[in-house]
């Protein structure tokens, strides 16, 4: 799940971490062992919506520390492949963090409506609205973005419609 709301991010073992520190502090208000998943999703949520907003804080820093951490190695995607995913996660850091976090619970991770909204902490209601935005942000995004009209056009969601 968090990788899913932050894409590539060197922070996600320790958000992980933070996730179960939290889970384990908050045990005892499980009522329902077969709602666990879903329990643990909405923990995940809020943590990576509270790494978002802190990211986005911290952006301004980067002009004065430009020595990062190397980022992991692992076996890499095709060229295409990654400058897409960079840009599907420059049009999700320009999204409202409640949009984002609807889009993404939705899209990327495949959770029904019900369980986006119980995992935001919000009514069905208000996720379909967050979603809806989030879904015309992402679809005028994608038109300005030449790396990613290939990927639109083969997908199913998305796809223009041919006469």
């Amino acid at each position: 799940m968090l990788r899913s709301i932050l894409g590539p991010d060197d922070d996600i073992p320790d958000l992980l971490q933070e996730v179960f520190i939290r889970a384990m502090d908050r045990i005892g208000t499980v009522r329902e062992a077969d709602r666990l998943g879903a329990w643990l999703t909405t923990i995940a949520v809020f943590v990576g919506r509270a790494h978002i907003r802190l990211r986005s804080r911290r952006n301004w820093l980067r002009l004065f520390s430009p020595e990062r951490t190397a980022p992991q190695h692992l076996q890499q995607p095709p060229p295409d492949a990654r400058r897409a995913l960079r840009d599907i996660y420059l049009i999700l850091d320009e999204m409202p963090v409640d949009q984002r976090m609807a889009f993404v619970l939705r899209y990327i991770h495949g959770v029904s409506l019900v369980e986006a909204a119980e995992s935001c902490g919000t009514s069905l209601a208000t996720i379909k609205r967050r979603l809806s935005r989030a879904q015309r942000r992402f679809q005028e995004a994608v038109r300005l973005r030449p790396a990613l009209v290939g990927w639109r056009e083969e997908g199913m969601r998305w796809a223009e419609k041919k006469s």
